[in-house]
């Protein structure tokens, strides 16, 4: 019986995201699939795409639409910070007393701030910053992060050279 109700539904609601009950988005391998495709190459048309996992280029325009608007992924250039011109990129360890939550808001809203998560261990938050340079650096940590109301205590993690930065995480 179970067989049978599953064969009679649809592939769009068999393969499609779910929310679970904590609210995480459960993917099918369709959509891991074009998921991994787009990681590969952000600008791959939904054509190849859907010759590589079997769906026609209007399903998979769809299913990456709605990857987009559930926020499971975002399509992004990625770039070189030196490239660019931020030669200095740092991780911040930060301990907090009182709301971890408002601090690490506020460390999302400043645009050195690259990636913020709340952590347990050592330090309440691990921020990364990128930054054109030393003094650009030190203004941020110094005058911004450390003038913050609630951090403690900050402790800086210099780059001094990228060895791997993959996104390819997640579809494992």
């Amino acid at each position: 019986m179970h067989s049978e109700a599953v064969a009679s539904r649809s592939a769009d609601q068999r393969d499609s995201p779910r929310e679970s009950r904590n609210g995480n988005h459960q993917l099918d391998a369709v959509s891991l699939a074009i998921i991994q495709q787009l990681q590969e190459d952000g600008r791959r048309p939904y054509a190849a795409i859907g010759k590589a996992v079997g769906l026609s280029e209007a399903a998979v325009r769809q299913r990456v639409q709605k990857l987009l608007d559930q926020g499971v992924m975002q399509i992004v250039a990625v770039t070189d910070p030196l490239t660019v011109g931020f030669r200095r990129q740092a991780m911040v360890g930060i301990n907090v007393e009182g709301d971890v939550e408002s601090i690490a808001d506020a460390l999302s809203a400043m645009s050195e701030v690259e990636y913020v998560v709340m952590a347990a261990g050592s330090f309440d938050i691990l921020a990364e910053i990128v930054c054109e340079d030393d003094d650009h650096l030190l203004d941020v940590i110094n005058k911004r992060i450390r003038a913050l109301p609630g951090v403690r205590s900050t402790e800086s993690f210099v780059y001094l050279k990228l060895k791997k930065q993959t996104y390819m995480w997640g579809t494992r």
